[in-house]
Parts: C-alpha cells; structure tokens; sequence
C-alpha cells in the first residue's frame, strides 16, 4: 500500500510538472514568435523606406523619387460627410484613416505620405467626382503642434487617382507657408506659387492663415484665404491648367514622413460646383 501510495503521488507531482513545462514552452515560443515577428515587421518597414523619401534634415536632402516608382491607390468607395469616397494615393507604408464629426462639421484625416510634390504623391485624400467650376475651402487645424514642418494639409483637384496625377492644390504647411502647387501633367514635377514665405518677395498673407481655399473656373485656378475670419478673398493671380471631365475635388492631407502617420483636422468644409461661393 504504502509503495503504491508513493508511486501514485510521484505520478501526479511528474504528470504536474509535466504541464507546467509544457505550458511554460507554450507561453516561451510565444513571445519568441511574437517578438521574432515584431522584429521582421520592423525591419520590413525600415527595409522599405528608401533614402530618397526620407524627409529632409539638417544632415539629409529628399529628392524626387526614381521615375518608375509608383503604388497603386488604395480605396474606400464608402461615402463619408459630402464626399464620396477616400483613398491612400501613392499606398504609404502606413495606411491612413478618416472619420467624420457631423456635429462639429469636422473631417479628421490621419495618414504617412512622403510628400505631394516632384513627379508623385502619397496622402489621404477625401473625393468627389465633380465637373465644372469648384468652390471649395476648410478650416485647416494640426492637433499635433511637434508634427513635422513640411506636413501638409490642403484642398485639392486631381485628374485621377494615380499618385503621379495632373493636379492642383492649395496647402497650409504645418511651418506656415501658404502656396497655390500644381502638376502640369501626368508624371510631370510640381510648380508653385507662394502667398506667403516667398524668398525676398512680399508676402501677399500675414501670419498663418486657418482656412484656405480653391476656386476652379473653367481652366483657371486661384487661392482663395481668411487670414482673421474675414470673408474669404483670392491672392495672387490665378494659374491656368486643363482638366478632363470628371475629375476628383476634395480635402487631403500628407504627414511628409513616409511611414508615420500625423493627424490634421479639415473642418466647415464647402464645396460647390460653382466658382464665386467660396466661404
């Protein structure tokens, strides 16, 4: 009795510590999985963040990307607010995200993106198909004061949604520069014209304006500005570019790190198909 007593608990305490190893080399692999994981992630990430996106810096110069590199847009056909859509343009590393306040009037749009600028773009980008004449503006807020300088948030009128579109847009720069930026052509670079922050020259806006806007007349396209919540008035002269019907007008935004996000808020948005509704 008594040996078979000892057997039986010898069992038990084996069979025990049994399950507790094995439990513990569960939980192990686990964490190494992850962590192993984690790591490849990570690494994947840094690995497909290539030099010339990075953003420029005291020891680093951006410069455009090579002329074949592109990434398909990735799209949400689900209506949000007045628009009728959104999509990542150019597919940053870090996919974006959109969402809608209706109570505050509010778009909040969060996304990575390189730039919008040279021969191709990434950023969110809230769209409607539209023809016409545009009116249209917002109310520009960064919630993030620490975000980076060049961050970008802007209304816009793009021919498709290819990230190397015919395009043209009005942007307020998380720095403060204020410029009317256009891509002539399909693939080709961006110009601009500045309202403020314009190298030797007069600026044509003080401070940092909060809400801007587009006007698009026919093929001529004009910043529109409220520096101090005044009615909205137009600055500098317009630029002259040619687009096919329809096309794509709405709000973006663009952190100007090609694979962190940042936040800006797009609010009392107004779009009319009309030119001279701007508010």
């Amino acid at each position: 009795m008594y040996s078979q007593a000892l057997f039986e608990g010898k069992a038990k305490w084996a069979s025990g510590n049994i399950y507790n190893i094995r439990n513990g080399l569960t939980c192990f692999f686990s964490v190494l999985v992850f962590c192993v994981a984690s790591y490849q992630a990570s690494a994947q990430t840094k690995e497909d963040v290539p030099d010339w996106a990075l953003p420029g810096s005291a020891t680093h110069k951006q410069v455009p990307p090579p002329a074949d590199f592109h990434r398909a847009a990735r799209t949400d056909n689900t209506g949000i607010g007045i628009f009728q859509g959104q999509s990542d343009v150019g597919a940053a590393l870090a996919p974006g995200s959109s969402s809608y306040n209706n109570a505050k009037t509010q778009y909040t749009i969060v996304s990575a993106g390189y730039n919008v600028w040279y021969q191709r773009d990434e950023f969110r980008f809230l769209w409607k198909k539209m023809s016409g004449d545009i009116s249209l503006a917002a109310d520009i807020n960064f919630p993030d004061t620490a975000g980076y300088g060049d961050r970008k948030a802007f209304v816009i009128i793009r021919q498709s949604l290819d990230d190397d579109s015919k395009e043209a847009v009005v942007a307020l720069h998380g720095a403060g520069l204020l410029h009317l930026a256009w891509r002539p052509e399909k693939g080709q670079m961006m110009k601009e014209v500045r309202a403020n922050k314009r190298k030797g020259l007069p600026d044509l806006v003080s401070g940092q304006p909060r809400r801007i806007g587009i006007q698009k007349q026919g093929d001529a396209f004009a910043i529109f500005v409220s520096e101090h919540g005044e009615p909205m008035h137009q600055v500098g002269e317009p630029v002259q570019l040619h687009f096919d019907e329809p096309f794509y007008a709405g709000i973006g935004f663009c952190s100007h790190l090609p694979a962190k996000t940042d936040t800006a808020i797009l609010s009392n948005v107004v779009l009319e198909n009309s030119a001279g509704k701007m508010q």
